[in-house]
């Protein structure tokens, strides 16, 4: 995991350079971090939120994790699993996030699909993101994980899948309010095949009810609260080329209610980070 700081006195909204953010599930140890500093000792274990059972929200979460999955033509595939290196291990990452372009390969580049890097914290996590209906999501933090498969942050089945995958690039996680205070997680898995990105979005929207992407806890400053461990949460899913994007929501209040609303709420989020990654993902 990233290494962590106390947030800056006097910070209002800590940035990428300073926040403290737990992972919370019921497979989660709660601990704090910040990229490129020493782990804090760990804070109490929260239990996981509870998925809300409602279908209306269950079917509205999975038309939106399909909403931007990508298709490959032939070539890209082959292309990619000749490519591919066999073994499944997840590539180590530095804490450091990469805010230039230097990450992107240029057009007619030699280099496989399956070796590129994953697309840089600052690119895929803007400060801000505006949505045409007038709402505004600030980011609160986020940080570049040490790799896709840490048990304090990835469930046993994601862990499973993404070793039996052709192999991880890395993990980058991002929390998100908006001006009532809801709190919107986003995680960007990176894979080196493109097919497995089609196989963990289908399996985990298809297990709507089981969470495998820890949320976030709310840093010291953020103004959000630390919800309770009954508190309703939403989530959804987006591929894009070798990237899958998880979206989770949750009300300020943590109450268990009006999930379509929320659906409602994360989509243009979501909507505009797998953007920004598929645009990343489409260059060659």
């Amino acid at each position: 995991m990233p290494n962590s700081d106390k947030t800056p006195p006097g910070s209002d909204r800590p940035g990428d350079e300073a926040w403290n953010v737990p992972l919370d599930e019921d497979f989660i140890r709660a601990a704090t971090f910040k990229e490129g500093h020493s782990l804090t000792p760990p804070a109490p274990k929260r239990p996981r939120p509870v998925w809300p059972r409602n279908a209306a929200a269950a079917l509205a979460a999975a038309a939106l994790a399909f909403l931007a999955l990508k298709a490959l033509g032939p070539s890209d595939r082959q292309e990619d699993r000749a490519a591919a290196p066999a073994s499944s291990s997840p590539a180590a990452l530095t804490s450091t996030p990469a805010a230039s372009r230097t990450t992107s390969v240029p057009s007619g580049s030699a280099v496989p699909l399956s070796a590129r890097p994953m697309i840089a914290l600052t690119e895929a996590f803007p400060a801000e993101v505006k949505d045409a209906s007038g709402a505004v999501y600030t980011k609160v933090g986020a940080a570049t994980l040490t790799n896709c498969t840490e048990p304090d942050s990835v469930g046993p089945r994601l862990i499973s899948m993404i070793n039996e995958s052709k192999g991880c690039v890395g993990e980058l996680v991002a929390l998100y309010k908006d001006a009532q205070n809801n709190q919107f997680n986003l995680a960007v898995f990176t894979m080196k095949d493109p097919l497995d990105t089609v196989h963990l979005v289908t399996e985990l929207t298809i297990a709507f009810d089981s969470y495998e992407v820890g949320a976030q806890a709310p840093p010291p400053g953020s103004g959000l609260a630390t919800l309770p461990p009954d508190s309703g949460m939403v989530q959804a899913f987006t591929g894009q080329g070798r990237a899958m994007v998880v979206g989770l929501g949750q009300w300020s209040d943590g109450r268990t209610a009006d999930f379509q609303k929320l659906v409602d709420r994360l989509e243009p989020l979501l909507k505009s980070v797998s953007g920004k990654v598929a645009d990343y993902e489409n260059q060659r």
